[in-house]
């Protein structure tokens, strides 16, 4: 099976960071990836106020779904935290932050930050490269 690492730049061209990583999870997930699109439309951009990462915020939506609880049970809710958390922790051994503002240089979740985010080529080159640290963390870790 392709590493969804390399499936990152053409999935990415079309839709945002979260929708990216989890829908390039979809299949495994089973859901389809149009509702994992559908799901994931809300957290591009940082939650679109450059806070968490979209490539973060996809991560743990795939985390929740292979490993989150839906009961009341406490330990399966302290296991989903305990992944999450180290999600984060590696994720910023790689990057430093989870936030979007601190990971682009730029608050892209207004008109100016986006266009001067744009004109550096973020989105291009920086934010691909975060998509696909997260997808290789679910990958070996997940």
């Amino acid at each position: 099976m392709k590493s969804k690492s390399l499936l990152v730049d053409e999935q990415f061209s079309k839709f945002n960071c979260a929708q990216t990583v989890f829908s390039l999870f979809a299949p495994e997930l089973g859901i389809d990836e149009k509702t994992a699109l559908k799901i994931a439309s809300g957290f591009g951009s940082g939650m679109n106020c450059a806070e968490t990462c979209g490539a973060v915020t996809g991560a743990y939506m795939v985390i929740g779904m292979k490993h989150g609880h839906s009961s009341s049970n406490p330990d399966g809710k302290a296991n989903t935290k305990m992944l999450v958390k180290k999600f984060n922790e590696k994720f910023k051994e790689k990057h430093g932050t989870l936030i979007c503002k601190q990971l682009t240089g730029f608050d892209i979740s207004t008109p100016e930050g986006s266009a001067a985010a744009s004109e550096a080529g973020v989105f291009e080159n920086r934010c691909p490269e975060f998509i696909k640290t997260s997808c290789k963390i679910l990958e070996e870790e997940f």
